[in-house]
């Protein structure tokens, strides 16, 4: 799994973007009122309306242009892995800026949706910190890439993989710095549960993530990697701090589905990497 994480998404600090670890298995959150679970609500069991924005996003088979031009050397070992984009209602934006792009996500009735990312443990030797949708390689047990998916879920987050409506899958892409090819794996959560950190080894914390701090306009910009000739979106949501792969992946997503709205991109998210 480390291996596979490393230089897919962007890393942000403990200290600088306020993570909790978690404990209890309970979700981390800012505040008790970060999270609303409605597994209980019986009518969140049955969602058409936002499984379908969410299938139509699967349908797109999409993905970014500019992740999209990556291509392995004809000599490259390449390895398949996969992502599970999770998205679920419950979510209650952490920021001001969340809370405040709450009136435009009313209006297409997705003002509660979320989506799970972890972050990775900081005493790992390779990238610290990193953000990202749960994941990893594929095994030789997996007979899918949607199996490879609902496993790597499972072991980081606690996901029940019978909990997970599977929607279909984005465009594999190439990762050069990793030579994985990825395959976002997008899913619908009717029945929201518990995340938690499975293996403190591996992973620090894992959140949902409020949709309204992800489409924020000033939660978000852009961050730059002069060592690797790179510019990528980026979200600060203060929790976390996301680039690179699972930015840009989260970008295409935010845009498919018609949620996004309009945001600087010269606007630069400071982040230790």
């Amino acid at each position: 799994m480390s291996d596979f994480l490393d230089g897919l998404s962007g890393s942000g600090r403990h200290a600088a973007d306020g993570g909790v670890p978690v404990a209890d298995g309970a979700v981390p959150t800012a505040d008790a009122e970060a999270v609303a679970p409605r597994s209980e609500d019986p009518e969140r069991a049955d969602d058409p309306d936002l499984r379908d924005q969410l299938a139509r996003l699967a349908e797109s088979k999409g993905s970014p242009l500019w992740l999209r031009r990556a291509k392995a050397r004809g000599d490259a070992v390449v390895r398949d892995a996969a992502v599970l984009m999770l998205f679920g209602r419950g979510g209650a934006p952490r920021t001001d800026a969340g809370r405040a792009a709450l009136p435009h996500l009313e209006e297409k009735g997705v003002a509660d949706v979320d989506i799970v990312l972890l972050q990775r443990a900081s005493t790992l030797r390779l990238h610290p910190g990193q953000v990202a949708f749960p994941g990893g390689g594929r095994d030789p047990e997996d007979d899918s890439m949607v199996a490879a998916a609902l496993r790597e879920a499972e072991e980081e987050a606690g996901i029940v993989p019978a909990s997970v409506d599977v929607l279909g899958q984005l465009e594999p892409l190439y990762i050069p710095v990793s030579r994985f090819q990825v395959t976002p794996v997008v899913g619908y959560w009717a029945v929201p549960g518990v995340v938690s950190v499975m293996d403190e080894a591996e992973s620090y914390s894992v959140y949902r993530v409020a949709i309204a701090d992800l489409v924020a306009p000033a939660n978000r910009g852009s961050f730059s990697r002069p060592d690797l000739a790179i510019t990528t979106p980026a979200f600060d949501v203060g929790v976390l701090k996301v680039w690179g792969f699972t930015a840009g992946i989260l970008d295409f997503a935010l845009d498919e589905l018609g949620w996004a709205l309009d945001w600087d991109r010269k606007a630069a998210i400071d982040i230790d990497y």
